[in-house]
């Protein structure tokens, strides 16, 4: 038989199995959104009534399993009462496949996140594809809440208390490989025997996964009284709970209730509904909708790239390499010194052993695609070529002629320079309309922004391009003027500069620093400027201040000529040795509003200046390329919501 509604397809095959394929009907991916529940919650009634052999849910997509909840249906959420209907309704479903008296699995292709997985939890069984795109876990800390529709109580059920609460209070997504290592799911499996896997299953029934019997140990009164204060601990280490409520109450409901799944069950509704109508929760969800708003910068339909020739193999250069290879792209990485295209490849290879858990044949899939060029034999075929070598106008110059005369007229030709204008890279270019600026940050891995920089003359279609490539290698692609350090290097170089000279005025530079992660940011300047390196933000600067009408603090100059870069030198504003000294300080308030007021001021001037397009967008940039306090909603929201 077939049963077909709008979002889901089911149909029972030979062996009696019903296969429920979710197909959101509104989008490329599937989410949970309200009615999407309660159209799940009739097909989960109507396999029910059938009373099948066993239940499969998966997907009809080829983007993924699902990517959680409809983010934006929580923007309706204005009061508790709100929340909690909606929280409710999809514990509700989640308990219809939980209590279904045959085998249920859960299919999952590829991204599973959220409400995906509390629906994959809700299920006897859990495969996930082998496949590099396959990403499990729960984000919803990300948005100022925890899971919601059950997946606290059945993580830790699955799990155990420890493992569980390490995903959901982190928001961190885990691979095939790393989810399988945890328990979260039961199988990787290739492509090829997908489906059959899942019939395997449901023939043999095996019992369900299940925290081992230590961890029941943990939900005794005194087992949860210890764990709570040790996970409390580490929250205090890396997150505060003035800033972001959810993983704390998280573990306040689990020490409360744990060992009754009834009421702990309860109370996570009850938890959810509160934090989402928080200002935290708002400000994060806003957070959210400005990502989506960089990711509609660029058409990934627009072109079919294959090839990313990358020239400069340093840090930044191999990183770059790194990412694109991960990305699904044929790399070739060139550099005069093969000794260190060599250090960039094994660097390449011990992040995707990390990556991959040190799963061989994953590893070798994307290291394969990186390929060591020293002579640039690359060039000639390549669809996109990234200049990140030094920040020296007349080296860059020569190297754009010889590129010019070697790439396909169709390639894009990027500069990854971090502060020069395109207007000066380009000015000896026979065709300067091709330069574009694709500005990645350190660290490549986990930086999501680049600023994609344009000149006056670079063309539309370069322009759409480069914003394209950004989306296909998953980076949040932000259009910025060309200019004076562009966007984030311009927001972020007086504030260096005010920093400075309040040490200069007698601040120590411990209260400074803490007064800035007292905000809410995840470094203080001082650290910031040691960790980036000395030298290169006196090269920003230097590239910024007169343009901007500042001045290069002489403590910085000191510093630079003494050779003292921060930490790649081992001291800068701190000793960064063995012996380092100690960092922390005592934030005080009119420090914080002297540094905060300087990044919105200079936010302001980039607006008046048409540098980004839009205040939206410059807060944007300045929360994914600096880490601004993503719970304060951008620089430009914060000052509007304090006035």
């Amino acid at each position: 038989m077939d049963y077909k509604q709008a979002h889901f397809n089911l149909e029972i095959d030979d062996n009696q199995i019903a296969w429920v394929y979710f197909d959101y009907a509104d989008g490329s991916m599937n989410v949970l959104s309200s009615e999407v529940l309660d159209e799940l919650r009739e097909v989960l009634i109507e396999v029910r009534n059938i009373s099948p052999a066993g239940m499969v849910i998966t997907s009809a997509k080829s983007s993924g399993f699902i990517a959680g909840a409809d983010v934006k249906e929580f923007k309706k959420f204005h009061e508790y009462e709100d929340a909690h209907e909606a929280i409710t309704k999809g514990q509700e479903v989640m308990w219809l496949i939980d209590t279904m008296d045959f085998p249920t699995l859960a299919l999952i292709n590829g991204v599973c996140l959220g409400g995906g997985l509390e629906l994959a939890l809700s299920c006897d069984y859990r495969i996930i594809l082998d496949s590099t795109k396959s990403r499990i876990g729960f984000p919803e800390v990300k948005l100022g809440i925890h899971p919601g529709f059950g997946g606290s109580v059945r993580s830790i059920r699955v799990l155990g208390v420890i493992k569980a609460m390490g995903i959901m209070l982190t928001g961190r997504t885990l691979s095939a490989y790393q989810a399988k290592k945890i328990g979260l799911v039961d199988h990787v499996v290739p492509l090829r025997l997908f489906d059959k896997s899942a019939v395997d299953i449901i023939k043999k029934s095996p019992p369900p996964r299940r925290s081992d019997k230590v961890d029941s140990l943990l939900h005794s009164s005194i087992g949860r009284k210890l764990v709570s204060a040790k996970i409390r601990r580490n929250l205090h280490s890396k997150v505060k709970e003035k800033h972001y409520p959810a993983p704390y109450a998280l573990v306040d409901i689990w020490e409360k209730y744990g060992y009754d799944e009834f009421r702990f069950m309860k109370a996570e509704a009850e938890s959810v509904s509160k934090l989402a109508v928080t200002d935290t929760a708002k400000n994060l969800l806003r957070v959210f909708m400005l990502q989506d708003i960089l990711k509609g910068e660029g058409n990934k339909s627009k072109l079919d790239l294959k090839h990313v020739h990358v020239v400069g193999a340093g840090t930044m250069g191999s990183d770059i390499a790194m990412w694109a290879a991960l990305s699904g792209y044929k790399v070739t990485l060139q550099d005069i010194d093969e000794a260190t295209i060599a250090k960039g490849m094994a660097r390449s290879y011990k992040f995707y052993k990390k990556r991959f858990s040190n799963q061989e044949h994953l590893i070798n899939e994307v290291y394969d695609r990186l390929i060591p060029d020293s002579r640039g034999l690359g060039i000639s075929s390549a669809d996109v070529v990234i200049e990140a070598i030094i920040e020296n106008v007349d080296i860059k110059r020569s190297l754009y002629s010889k590129l010019e005369s070697e790439m396909k007229s169709t390639a894009i030709l990027a500069t990854n320079t971090s502060s020069i204008k395109l207007e000066v890279l380009s000015a000896e270019m026979q065709n300067p309309e091709r330069l574009v600026g694709i500005h990645f940050f350190n660290p490549v891995a986990k930086m999501p922004l680049i600023e994609v920089i344009y000149s006056p003359v670079t063309s539309t279609e370069v322009i759409e391009k480069s914003l394209a490539f950004c989306r296909h290698i998953d980076k949040l692609p932000l259009k910025v003027k060309s200019s004076p350090g562009f966007l984030v290097n311009r927001v972020l170089m007086p504030t260096l500069i005010e920093a400075i000279n309040m040490l200069d005025e007698g601040c120590l530079k411990e209260e400074i620093d803490a007064s800035f992660t007292d905000f809410g940011m995840p470094m203080g300047p001082l650290k910031l400027a040691d960790t980036v390196g000395l030298d290169v933000c006196y090269f920003v600067m230097d590239t910024i201040c007169e343009e901007l009408g500042l001045k290069i603090p002489e403590r910085l100059e000191r510093l630079v000529e003494n050779g003292n870069l921060g930490v790649k030198s081992g001291v800068g504003f701190y000793i960064h040795d063995v012996y380092a000294e100690k960092t922390h300080g005592n934030p005080k308030l009119e420090i914080t509003s002297r540094l905060v007021k300087v990044m919105i001021d200079e936010c302001e001037k980039c607006l008046s200046e048409g540098i980004v397009e839009s205040a939206d967008l410059i807060d944007a940039g300045i929360i994914f390329g600096t880490g601004f306090a993503p719970f304060r909603g951008g620089p430009i929201h914060y000052s509007e919501e304090k006035t």
